[in-house]
């Protein structure tokens, strides 16, 4: 194992901040009670709660009562779908209505999308360029075609960094009456909050601890809870906060918040460096995503004959801990939904995605020993000249 070691897979999750964990172990110390008991150290909890839920909610254009903590952003991204396609009792149809989504929504929003179908609902899916965008007219064309219960269109998406055009469908849905759910997990802490009806967002994703999402649903949405009822967080999501996690996420965030034009723009000049050297130094090598209109931190490429779990394994052998393929299925070896749908290659995939505070350093380090891991692995599959 290398001594010297690069975290470079913060679009799965950043390390935790230090504010987050100065804030964590005090909380552990203040906010330890339940909140909803109305002695002195659940006031305490619930002032220190309330405090939270304000100072997310204002990074995300929000009334605070709009703004629920979940486990994840998993349980965020199943409870904003299956809340927002939940039909009225009585109203008639099945238990839920029409999701349409882009085709490369994180795969939570889609896999709660087919267990909604299997009770009445129905999906569809609108397909992206080469670069991963949606074109606005076609899925405002699929909103309008039947009707449709919610829209669903990601900030950013998670495995090529590609932004969408969240402004221009959330414009038009709004004309439709039509709800549109907007996964922030990559640009929340980031990038400008985009409009949205409903958002969801993880707060690892910007050095928060794990074990934090958040769901947010603007005053004027019909969502109805998928489940049995509970007064926790607003009646949408079952059973209480781990509060001191919260305090800690609240945190980071406003720390993220407060450096991140700087730092995007120092990460997005590091990230076209990137972009521009890989195909030169290692051949056979697509770089996949937009170019310029992307996450700062994030870069995926594919190189043709080389399997992305081992270059995965062989670069966190020499120190450098990437992603490969789906940032959801890599475990599983399934060929990348994202990928797919793009027309890309969808083997040989690694993602490089920069945490905040990322030295440059560690980029050039990488760059400096890739070719010759590439040119390991082809000569080992004896596709080395092809």
């Amino acid at each position: 194992m290398a001594e010297q070691r690069a975290y470079l897979d913060a679009a799965a999750g950043e390390p935790l901040a230090p504010v987050a964990r100065q804030a964590l172990l005090a909380a552990l110390d203040d906010g330890w009670a339940d909140p909803r008991r109305l002695y002195a150290e659940g006031r305490r909890a619930a002032l220190l709660l309330d405090a939270a839920r304000a100072s997310v909610a204002a990074v995300l254009g929000a009334h605070p009562d709009e703004v629920s903590f979940t486990g994840s952003g998993t349980q965020a991204a199943h409870l904003a779908v299956l809340g927002g396609l939940a039909r009225r009792p009585g109203s008639g149809g099945g238990a839920y209505g029409r999701l349409v989504a882009s085709a490369v929504e994180h795969s939570a929003v889609l896999a709660a999308g087919t267990l909604a179908e299997g009770s009445g609902g129905g999906v569809e899916t609108v397909g992206v360029d080469r670069l991963g965008r949606v074109d606005a007219a076609e899925f405002v064309r699929a909103v309008h075609a039947r009707p449709t219960a919610l829209a669903a269109l990601q900030s950013a998406n998670q495995e090529v960094g590609t932004v969408q055009p969240v402004d221009a469908v959330h414009e038009a849905c709004r004309a439709e009456g039509v709800p549109l759910l907007v996964d922030a997990a990559q640009t929340v802490g980031r990038m400008a909050v985009p409009p949205w009806d409903l958002l969801t967002a993880s707060a690892r994703k910007w050095g928060g601890p794990p074990g934090v999402g958040v769901l947010a649903v603007r005053r004027s949405v019909r969502w109805r809870a998928p489940f049995p009822a509970d007064e926790a967080e607003g009646g949408r999501v079952p059973g209480g906060v781990g509060l001191p996690a919260v305090l800690a996420a609240a945190t980071a965030l406003e720390a993220a918040v407060a450096d991140a034009a700087t730092e995007s723009a120092r990460l997005h000049a590091i990230v076209a460096r990137l972009r521009a050297e890989l195909p030169q130094l290692v051949p056979d090598v697509e770089v996949v995503g937009d170019p310029d209109d992307r996450l700062p931190h994030v870069v995926t490429f594919s190189c043709l004959f080389v399997d992305g779990e081992a270059l995965v394994t062989e670069l966190d052998r020499l120190g450098f801990a990437v992603g490969s393929g789906s940032a959801c299925t890599a475990s599983t070896l399934r060929p990348s939904h994202v990928l797919a749908a793009m027309g890309v290659l969808t083997h040989g995939n690694v993602r490089v995605s920069l945490p905040r505070g990322a030295a440059e350093s560690d980029v050039e380090r990488l760059l400096t020993v890739l070719p010759g891991v590439v040119a390991g692995l082809r000569e080992r599959a004896g596709v080395a000249g092809l």
